[in-house]
């Protein structure tokens, strides 16, 4: 749908269509999308909301769903937490859960084991958010039905009637959710991160206990404040990942307390995005993998060349300086990325003007909706020639210099992008090392190829 929207008109800067009644503007040029997410962000800090504020805490409060002041607010207090060395400070977890999932399937010492992918890396996306976010230590793939994955696939579990019914609610009559106190999570899910999270800081404020994860880093952020460094010491996680706005670093917000509600909710979109959207990456990685044995074969050479290089221990600074690694995790977020599409809501009067003699002005009032179409744009062979053939050298070091920036947009655009970038790639990056290291991954009877996306879950 995205990429027929986009297609409508081409040669066009701006087209537009319909979300039921709501009139939507879709930005097709690269320095119109940067205009108005970056030079003019000012008159487009929000996402739109489909929980109206009170009707569900847990939602509305989490970074993604927060407008305005509280969201500037809530972003320089986290942006902090996940700088490329706070990422560092996590890498050892990761790493720990890389090694256990590879060794499930050692152990097995079999020739061939046949996976449903997509299945084995939300086991180990949840694992690695259970450790690094809350504190928890989870084996998903020995204890199959352990609360903490049970409860995170209820939470991303967008599939079903009335789930579906509920989200047209959203969309159609987001008014109608607090007359009847409809949440977008379980009351089951909702207590259950809620008590969750609400003993681990009671736990770890009793006990002076410290561990380099999420829930620490929220309290110090409570405590004292976190701080920006000066200057990274560290590798970045990759070309995708996208850079802090100096507007999210301004030392001179207004102070205001983090409660622990905001540290749940903080949380529960860390596993939200985390659980699901990287495993899906990750599914789409081992697909693109599985169909190109040319591309595979040459990124084992490289995790051997690694391998070899850190005398048989991964170190952070090996992972992120395996370049080939870093061009098929990039390209595999062209093709395929998480994200179809982001909105942006206008948030005060803002006028488009016309730069070609076809133009006229676009007058934009508050509560306008824009969409960034990044599915559009990573598949648009004006920017990326043969855009389904999946290429990782479209990332090497001489073609990635000439990639506009605006027209890669799988983490979003400006300010208001994905704070987790550096957290997915690297996470990424560390469980393909560990399956390289040891697996090639190849099609079997039931793999479909060509790929077929499901239309069942919204995500």
């Amino acid at each position: 749908m995205v990429e027929m929207v986009y297609n409508m008109c081409p040669n066009t800067r701006y087209t537009g269509f319909y979300q039921f009644f709501l009139p939507t503007l879709l930005l097709r040029d690269p320095d119109l999308i940067k205009q108005i997410t970056v030079k003019d962000f000012d008159h487009f800090v929000d996402h739109r909301t489909f929980f109206p504020e009170d009707s569900d805490p847990l939602w509305v409060k989490n970074l993604s769903a927060l407008t305005g002041n509280k969201w500037r607010e809530m972003r320089t207090k986290l942006s902090p937490a996940f700088t490329s060395s706070k990422m560092k400070s996590m890498f050892s977890l990761i790493s720990q859960n890389g090694e256990r999932f590879v060794k499930y399937f050692l152990d097995k010492d079999s020739k061939l084991i046949t996976l449903e992918m997509k299945n084995i890396f939300t086991r180990f996306t949840n694992d690695v958010i259970a450790n690094t976010a809350f504190g928890v230590e989870c084996d998903s793939l020995s204890d199959r039905k352990n609360e903490f994955y049970m409860m995170g696939k209820a939470a991303t579990d967008f599939s079903g009637f009335w789930m579906n019914v509920k989200l047209f609610v959203c969309i159609l009559v987001p008014k109608l959710l607090q007359l009847f106190k409809i949440t977008l999570f379980s009351r089951e899910v909702g207590d259950f991160f809620t008590n969750l999270v609400t003993s681990n800081i009671q736990t770890r404020e009793k006990h002076g206990i410290v561990r380099p994860d999420m829930i620490h880093l929220l309290l110090e952020a409570r405590k004292n404040g976190l701080k920006h460094e000066d200057t990274e010491t560290v590798q970045d996680t990759g070309f995708a990942t996208v850079a802090e706005s100096e507007i999210t670093k301004n030392p001179k917000i207004k102070k205001t307390e983090i409660t622990d509600q905001d540290i749940i909710s903080q949380a529960l979109i860390f596993f939200f995005a985390g659980f699901d959207t990287v495993s899906t990456l990750m599914s789409f990685i081992s697909y693109e993998l599985a169909v190109n044995p040319d591309i595979q074969n040459r990124l084992i050479d490289e995790v051997d060349e690694t391998l070899e290089t850190c005398k048989g221990k991964l170190t952070y600074e090996a992972l992120l300086g395996m370049k080939y690694m870093d061009m098929v995790v990039s390209e595999t977020l062209r093709k395929w990325p998480n994200s179809i599409a982001v909105d942006r809501i206008c948030t005060k009067p803002y006028t488009i003007e016309a730069k070609y003699p076809d133009e006229k002005p676009i007058h934009l009032e508050k509560n306008d909706v824009v969409w960034l179409p990044i599915f559009g744009l990573h598949r648009d062979p004006q920017y990326y020639p043969e855009p389904e053939h999946f290429d990782p050298e479209r990332f090497n070091d001489d073609n990635k210099a000439n990639i506009n920036p605006y027209t890669y947009l799988p983490f979003g655009s400006g300010p208001r992008n994905c704070i987790g970038s550096r957290f997915a790639l690297l996470e990424t990056k560390t469980l393909f090392f560990y399956i390289l290291s040891h697996f090639g991954i190849v099609p079997v009877e039931n793999t479909q190829m060509p790929l077929v996306l499901s239309k069942n879950n919204l995500i």
